[in-house]
């Protein structure tokens, strides 16, 4: 297991969109979705500090939970298939045939599926314990990449940013606009910050589904605000939205996918025309990848 904390640059862009002009907003995006083909967007900086315990446990595998389009198990598998190490994936539901399944076991992950009532009990105090005697000694990883070890390597993503202003030509920025699924690239962020930038998180799913709290428990109470931008639940799309994905796919080249960078840009978008943002203002928008799970769109 070795090259993984070799972790690349993601480019920092300005972005002009025709909707942020009448209101003085200047957006520029962070494109983690162009570091790397396979591992892509969010997903590497939330396993870096995990593959790291696991090296220095000596673990012979990583072992997570995902769905069939999971973008957290997709990364994972082809880490493990680029830097040596075996992975396992405990899928939600019964097996199916998706592109990302597929990919999943080129790279070699032993996949397990959990049926439903079996995926449900993964907050169980002893969900692992089988899973650790089926795989003994090997390093397990929360949903998602979720947790403080996640939220450590995220806090990584605020370095890359900062370096790349003087070439955008800003002396500073105001914040952060980014989707919010687990919480845990929020919660990166804000711990990095420490209160200079706030840090605008866009809902990806529901309020009642424990964003909140899970932020909270990683890094407090301040130097952000969520923004319901779910549309109703995690994976719902509408016309809107797609509509939108395409029109700004179609003026910046902005590849975007509609369960979670799609409805945060809408949401950015909504929230400038409602007058929230003042004029001037810069905001750093957080491209966390996904792109791959947009094959379930077709």
């Amino acid at each position: 297991m070795t090259g993984f904390d070799s972790l690349p640059q993601a480019p920092l862009q300005r972005l002009e969109l025709s909707w942020l002009r009448p209101f003085g907003i200047e957006l520029a995006v962070l494109r983690l979705d162009l570091i790397d083909p396979l591992i892509s967007g969010n997903k590497w900086f939330k396993l870096l500090e995990h593959l790291r315990l696991a090296q220095a446990a000596g673990s012979p595998g990583v072992i997570s939970l995902g769905g069939a389009y999971s973008n957290h198990l997709h990364a994972l598998a082809a880490a493990g298939k680029r830097f040596g190490f075996a992975t396992a994936g405990l899928l939600r539901g019964h097996a199916q045939d998706t592109p990302t399944v597929r990919d999943l076991q080129a790279f070699g992950m032993q996949l397990h599926w959990l049926g439903y009532a079996g995926y449900r009990a993964r907050h169980q105090a002893d969900f692992w314990h089988p899973w650790q005697a089926l795989y003994p000694s090997w390093h397990c990883v929360p949903e998602g990449g979720g947790g403080p070890l996640g939220a450590k390597g995220c806090a990584l993503i605020v370095k890359q940013a900062r370096a790349q202003l003087p070439a955008l030509g800003w002396a500073d920025y105001d914040g952060w606009w980014l989707a919010a699924g687990t919480g845990t690239t929020l919660a990166g962020l804000v711990q990095a910050e420490a209160g200079v930038h706030p840090v605008f998180g866009a809902l990806a799913v529901p309020k009642d589904h424990g964003v909140k709290v899970a932020v909270e428990a990683l890094s407090g109470r301040q130097g952000y605000v969520l923004h319901d931008a779910s549309r109703g639940g995690f994976a719902k799309v509408d016309a809107q939205l797609q509509a939108f994905i395409e029109a700004c796919e179609a003026e910046a080249g902005l590849p975007l996918e509609p369960l979670y960078t799609g409805k945060a840009l809408l949401a950015l978008c909504e929230q400038v025309e409602a007058g929230v943002f003042a004029p001037g203002t810069r905001l750093i928008f957080l491209h966390s990848g996904g792109l791959q799970g947009r094959r379930g769109f077709a």
